[in-house]
């Protein structure tokens, strides 16, 4: 049971096809929107300088009038738009120890991602890397999930570490333009993640998940899942109808929700429970993983079929994530063996099924290695016909990585919980060590720039 509270009203409408001059607010102080003027859903640039590049932010105007007097924050909260300092020459700054990273995740797009840290949350840029604005909390204020809405400045918050913002079982609706939070979600246990969409928003508890109508917080939908401890869940994000997957009620099992048809698909993904899965933005192509970590395997959504199984190796290993790329050709794994895998996919997008007439000599890319005794496939173990990685880049093992694809063409970008952020390119072709094109560690200062 769940009980939801908005702190402003009417509600924000993010509407996808409406158009905003993010100039158009004529108050001086952009953290503050008047009474007589329209709440308005901005894009990042305006809360920092951006470069020209970055000006294609999502953003949507918010109906209603704003009424500011009506949240007043437990803890004081300390809001400000980034700004270097710069060191005194004759009295050097003393440099402030690291935060503790709680939480990482890329955004719908994966052009950016939200650190949730000890005592507030950052918001990055991927390409090219910079830190685009970070909210640091007085008191405390640990984050433990920090959910993006694509680039606009709706996020979604659930407190984390030893001295949470928020109690861990409240999702907070933020808005940084208003630099408060304007609703809450509340539920009797701990919320393990959230996924936001356009029109949706999905909190993930340990034993359910509950789907919510964006633009009134209206309850549409339960769902009941096994212990789910991750929070594991995905939403579609294209402009059609939503798909949503998550743990079904039996081991290995994953339960596909279409929404548009109002059909249920139970799949039996693997023996073993469930560790992770990835959703295409269109929802049509599922790849799912168990606990050994071995297998990856490929499904289409709409009727269950197996289309393709790829070998990240032979040891169990835990997953820690997996991503497609935009256009559903490659699929990168991430693991606790410190190494980051990318596939090629054997499935057209537009259509999920094997594709068999794609091969080395007339698509231009490299083929899944297979083992040189697969042509016995009927009478050795099924480990010597498996499909392997196309590309890998070798990590330190210490850290948890997630990974995505980066916009730029054939390149991967890679965050670890240890702070690091790789930005790597493999060869679609001759496939290989991938080639790492930067570094740094998004936790020390200089990071923000």
């Amino acid at each position: 049971m769940a009980t939801l509270s908005a702190y402003s009203s009417p509600w924000p409408d993010p509407s996808p096809d409406s158009n905003l001059n993010p100039n158009s607010n004529p108050n001086p102080n952009s953290n503050f929107i008047s009474s007589h003027e329209p709440a308005q859903l901005e894009t990042l640039d305006s809360f920092s300088s951006a470069s020209q590049d970055q000006q294609d932010f999502d953003s949507f105007p918010l109906s209603g009038q704003d009424r500011p007097d009506m949240f007043s924050p437990t803890n004081p909260i300390t809001i400000s738009n980034f700004q270097p300092s710069q060191p005194s020459p004759s009295e050097p700054t003393p440099l402030a120890p690291p935060p503790s990273l709680l939480h990482l995740s890329f955004n719908q797009d994966h052009g950016c991602f939200a650190a949730g840290i000890d005592h507030g949350f950052r918001i990055y840029n991927c390409d090219p890397f910079r830190e685009i604005f970070r909210r640091d909390f007085d008191r405390g204020g640990g984050i433990g999930v920090v959910e993006m809405l694509f680039r606009c400045n709706i996020l979604a918050l659930v407190g984390g570490g030893p001295e949470p913002q928020y109690p861990l079982n409240k999702v907070m609706i933020w808005d940084d333009h208003q630099s408060r939070c304007i609703g809450e979600l509340s539920f009797r246990s701990e919320v393990r993640s959230v996924k936001l969409r356009r029109d949706r928003i999905v909190v993930v508890l340990e034993q359910k998940i509950f789907v919510y109508n964006f633009a009134d917080l209206k309850l549409l939908h339960q769902i009941e899942t096994i212990a789910n401890p991750k929070g594991l869940c995905a939403v579609s994000q294209g402009s059609g109808s939503l798909v949503l997957v998550c743990p079904g009620l039996q081991k290995g099992q994953v339960r596909v929700e279409h929404y548009a048809s109002k059909r249920t698909k139970f799949i039996m993904a693997h023996d073993s429970r469930i560790a992770c899965f990835a959703l295409t933005q269109d929802g049509q192509l599922l790849a799912t993983s168990s606990s050994k970590g071995t297998l990856i395997r490929l499904f289409n959504t709409l009727d269950g079929t197996l289309l393709q199984e790829v070998r990240r190796g032979a040891d169990r290993a835990e997953i820690y994530s997996l991503a497609f790329s935009s256009n559903a050709q490659w699929l990168a794994v991430s693991s606790d063996k410190g190494t980051v895998h990318v596939f090629n996919l054997k499935v057209n997008s537009g259509s999920p099924r094997i594709d068999k007439s794609r091969s080395a000599s007339d698509s231009g890319v490299a083929t899944s290695p297979t083992s040189s005794l697969s042509f016995i496939r009927g009478v050795l173990p099924k480990y010597f016909s498996s499909e392997w990685s196309v590309a890998q880049f070798r990590l330190v093992e210490a850290s948890p990585y997630i990974v995505a694809f980066g916009h730029q063409k054939n390149t991967v970008v890679i965050l670890g919980m240890d702070g690091s952020f790789y930005r790597c390119e493999f060869d679609p072709v001759n496939g290989g060590e991938m080639t790492q094109l930067e570094y740094h560690n998004f936790l020390k200062p200089e990071a923000a720039f």
